[in-house]
């Protein structure tokens, strides 16, 4: 028997574009070596095979999900999609194949590294969105309320009801600088865009006065005897002062 050709995917980088490859793999059976987008910065010395996205396809395998292995396995390959774990696609391909042959039990088969690392990064996902309902801070640029963020995982998806609740009759955009991506609100209509590049414009006076009285005010109400800085670094971690008004 021929040994298999060791081959890698290459898709468009959407869920639905990883969806298809699932697809491909049971029906052409075989198991890639792993599954790169076009993000993916090294070349693969192996045969690459472009998987084209059908969403005829990516229905089928989305749909199969809930059925064969229950809507847990559906909440963390959605997830999963969003983290920044390394090599998730491969893994979640993993998850995937073993979800078709376990059912209901592939969540709680945590001694496979791929299901227990997957768990682990979904977990991290839904911590660092909770974090950041807490530290996104606005500014009013051309009447847009805008904030930038910096977070790991692409947590957009996961905020926007927040946001878009909070501040329903506002104008206003998040900028993803890890993701290279933006939440857009405007006349209550949301969406999530790409962008590249973006620098806020100049901020108006006004709004500089109020940064420096929540400033002031940042400072008054601390007590002295009560700063500790290794506590604070514990619960707000330094990659995220960047952003935020209190801290520049």
């Amino acid at each position: 028997m021929p040994d298999r050709p060791i081959l890698a995917y290459k898709y468009d980088g959407s869920f639905g574009g990883f969806l298809c490859c699932v697809f491909e793999s049971y029906e052409k059976k075989e198991i890639p070596m792993m599954i790169i987008s076009p993000a993916y910065a090294q070349i693969p010395l192996c045969e690459v095979k472009e998987i084209e996205t059908d969403e005829e396809k990516a229905l089928r395998v989305l749909n199969s999900i809930p059925k064969k292995m229950g809507n847990e396995a559906l909440y963390l390959i959605k997830n999963a999609f969003l983290t920044c774990l390394p090599d998730k696609e491969i893994k979640m391909l993993n998850f995937l194949r073993l979800g078709f042959k376990e059912g209901l039990r592939v969540c709680n088969l945590l001694n496979y590294d791929y299901v227990f690392e997957i768990t682990r990064a979904v977990r991290h996902l839904g911590r660092e969105a909770h974090l950041y309902k807490g530290f996104v801070r606005f500014s009013v640029i051309g009447g847009f309320l805008v904030a930038k963020i910096a977070p790991k995982n692409f947590i957009l998806p996961l905020i926007k009801n927040h946001f878009c609740d909070r501040y329903q009759n506002e104008k206003f955009m998040i900028i993803d600088t890890t993701h290279n991506a933006a939440l857009v609100y405007e006349n209550h209509k949301s969406q999530i865009i790409p962008v590249y590049g973006f620098e806020l414009g100049n901020i108006s006076e006004e709004e500089k006065y109020y940064r420096e009285l929540f400033k002031l005010f940042f400072n008054t109400i601390s007590i002295k005897e009560r700063h500790n800085p290794r506590a604070q670094m514990r619960n707000m971690p330094k990659r995220y002062w960047e952003f935020m008004t209190e801290f520049n």
